[in-house]
């Protein structure tokens, strides 16, 4: 049995004509199919879709023998963890685009005198060797789910970020330091793999396509990009006192928090159900500013944020992990409610978790694997239900597919069930109910400020009933 992991997301479509075009049987794949497993017709072939950055860990366990990914995750995995049984094959031609780091627009060479540089980054690894390249006296890495272009100059003196080309980079108000990586999407092999088991069926008429190429793509490492610092900590990032700093969230949570916003009576320009401007215009006395929402709980309580829109289910994966962590929920919004559940493959013989346990001890399971984005939702909820031994397995989406051969049980957000149906999945337990809320600082903020804080807070209350 080869099994073979392939990328959701943008990349989808064009690879998916791509293997077509190689005579391979994807077919479903190719046209899309929603469920997260491709079942091809041909024996001895399994395949798996999985978000990008899971596929070189996927590949590296040992659980998949081909991937195909776009090469900077394969790169990011290699810095952190550079014994991995991971071997890049060729590229395919697809999808190519640069790492780049990269400071504001406006803010010239001044990131150099900072007394720690901040870098924000999904890369957290490959910013870690740009760092320690760059002989940056002292640095600090901020690891995000995305949307790293909108930290600087604010939250970050760097962004370590994906891009076509320069350009790309300047129309989200940044200007390239560095070009760390020249990436594209590659054929992938665990190295095992390829000395026991017969891949070359697969393999072959992808090294055949036009426009396939082998030799792994250099890391281009900076030489010292550091001055004296000039500055303090303290002075290079203190806040201004009055301004209150919103954090408003992109993706599925944007049409929540537009209505929020509206409800409560505060209006803000460059930021809609079809716009999400990096930094929205607000009333006298606000900064807004779009990020991810998993990220906005760690944001808040570092005191980047006074204020932020997210979810329920991340603010309690933060909490989870950090009890003591000074943030907390300000104000339900009463929107984009959903379950976080656990889910389990509609073939197990059980209609509830301890069934599912003596099934599972029954046939032998040396462990339990819970699979979930909300790892620590997932760790609380392993401990809570008493699973014994277990093993968390992070991932980034696509989750679906990890049901049953990679996961027992898979942590997951479900509104109306149809994905789970799709992938031949059902629930086994609800955890909790996730809605769109305002979370807050629990240190109060001082003078004109904090009162702004407790008018909005207020408004959004209002709304949220």
């Amino acid at each position: 049995m080869i099994r073979l992991a392939l990328p959701a997301g943008d990349v989808r479509s064009a690879l998916g004509r791509l293997l077509v075009e190689a005579g391979l049987p994807l077919g479903e794949y190719a046209r899309g199919s929603r469920a997260y497993v491709a079942a091809s017709k041909e024996d001895g072939l399994r395949v798996r879709v999985f978000r990008e950055r899971d596929i070189p860990i996927q590949i590296a366990l040992g659980n998949y023998d081909l991937g195909i990914c776009d090469v900077a995750w394969v790169e990011e995995l290699l810095r952190r963890y550079p014994s991995e049984a991971i071997v890049p094959l060729c590229a395919l031609g697809l999808g190519k685009r640069s790492i780049y780091v990269a400071a504001a627009a406006g803010a010239g060479e001044d990131w150099q005198e900072a007394a720690v540089v901040r870098l924000v980054s999904e890369y957290p690894g490959l910013a870690e060797a740009f760092a320690r390249a760059a002989r940056l006296p002292s640095y600090r890495i901020f690891t995000v789910w995305g949307a790293a272009e909108a930290y600087p100059p604010e939250d970050a003196e760097l962004a370590l970020v994906a891009a076509k080309d320069e350009d790309d980079i300047s129309r989200n108000g940044l200007r390239p330091v560095h070009r760390l990586l020249e990436s594209s999407v590659w054929l992938v092999a665990n190295g095992r793999s390829l000395r026991s088991k017969n891949l070359g069926r697969l393999v072959q008429p992808l090294l055949s396509l036009k426009g396939a190429s082998n030799g792994r793509p250099p890391l281009t490492l900076p030489p010292s990009l550091a001055r004296a610092v000039g500055r303090s900590w303290d002075a290079a990032h203190r806040r201004s006192g009055d301004v209150v700093r919103l954090a408003l969230p992109d993706g599925h949570q944007q049409r929540h928090a537009v209505a929020a916003l509206r409800e409560a009576g505060i209006e803000l320009s460059g930021y809609d159900e079809e716009t999400a401007a990096p930094r929205p215009g607000c009333k006298d006395g606000v900064e807004a500013k779009v990020i991810r929402p998993q990220d906005m709980p760690q944001q808040v309580a570092l005191g980047n944020f006074d204020l932020a829109i997210t979810g329920r289910d991340w603010l309690l994966d933060h909490v989870y992990r950090f009890p003591l962590s000074p943030v907390r929920e300000a104000a339900d919004l009463r929107a984009g409610s959903y379950s976080i559940a656990a889910v389990v493959t509609e073939e197990l013989p059980a209609a509830r978790l301890d069934e599912a346990l003596k099934t599972w001890r029954a046939e032998g399971r040396p462990f339990i694997r819970v699979a979930s984005e909300y790892v620590n939702v997932a760790d609380h909820f392993a401990r809570g239900r008493h699973l014994g031994r277990y093993k968390v397995v992070p991932i980034s989406g696509a989750s679906e597919g990890f049901v049953p051969e990679d996961a027992e049980v898979l942590i997951e957000g479900t509104e109306t069930g149809a994905t789970l149906a799709a992938n031949r999945l059902k629930i086994i337990e609800r955890l909790f109910q996730s809605t769109t809320c305002l979370i807050a600082s629990t240190q109060e903020p001082p003078g004109k400020r904090g009162r702004l804080v407790k008018e909005l807070t207020d408004m959004f209350r209002t709304k949220g009933g």
